[in-house]
């Protein structure tokens, strides 16, 4: 485990179950390839809540999407997050080497793939995306996710979606965070890797509904990257 002093790109920094009804519609990924912002972080880990706040005022901006997976390894030093998962933390070691960073750290940004401290973040690419992805929702509530190779893509094309949810706090008791009131937006709260595909053929995938938290509503996003080096290739989000 390892700390990151706060970036320069941090100074710009500006905070039960219930069901969702969600109208039907599509909604396919466009010519431009968004810029998609990961953010590795912990309640626990007191240089985070800086890049918590950076995340949460990229709400609404135009070319970015953005999610927040939060890690366990802080968990066992006084306070559980209750957002963190495994899985996120097996996906940040994923990443190691192949985005260019030497070791898991946090807080970690990395965008379209890449480990990311720069003072602001790149312009949206000028290729053209290789890869459309896009979202359906039926009537029922039911979700599908589809994606079709296009010209210039790569032989392995990997995809994966996460639900996420704005708008959480919680107030920290214990650890590096103790007596702080903590904000979150773009929570990961389920995440899923899907299996390598070559490309060949269009795809197409069901993806489970699962009710948000009291209070929230979800959003899903997916995101196609090149199998070899992780990088962006094209992402799509759907909410209500």
């Amino acid at each position: 485990m390892k700390q990151l002093p706060l970036l320069l790109l941090l100074a710009i920094a500006v905070p039960v179950v219930s069901a969702q009804t969600c109208p039907s519609a599509t909604v396919q990924s466009g010519a431009a390839v968004p810029r998609v912002i990961e953010l590795y972080t912990s309640e626990g880990c007191s240089s985070c809540p800086p890049a918590d706040r950076w995340l949460s005022a990229l709400k609404g901006q135009p070319g970015v999407i953005a999610a927040a997976f939060h890690v366990d390894y802080w968990n066992g030093l006084g306070w559980p997050d209750r957002f963190s998962s495994p899985a996120f933390t097996e996906r940040q070691q994923q990443g190691v080497g192949v985005n260019g960073s030497r070791n898991a750290y946090t807080p970690q940004i990395v965008v379209n793939g890449r480990d990311w401290r720069g003072a602001s973040l790149p312009a949206v690419s000028s290729e053209p995306a290789r890869v459309r992805l896009a979202w359906a929702r039926t009537a029922s509530g039911e979700l599908k996710l589809s994606a079709e190779a296009l010209t210039g893509a790569p032989g392995r094309i990997q995809v994966w979606w996460a639900r996420l949810e704005d708008g959480h706090q919680s107030r920290v008791r214990a650890g590096e965070n103790r007596g702080e009131t903590l904000a979150h937006d773009h929570v990961v709260r389920e995440y899923a890797r899907l299996p390598a595909w070559d490309g060949r053929e269009k795809a197409e995938w069901p993806v489970r509904v699962t009710a948000a938290e009291a209070g929230h509503k979800s959003r899903w996003i997916a995101v196609a990257t090149d199998a070899k080096d992780g990088k962006v290739l094209q992402a799509v989000e759907i909410g209500c």
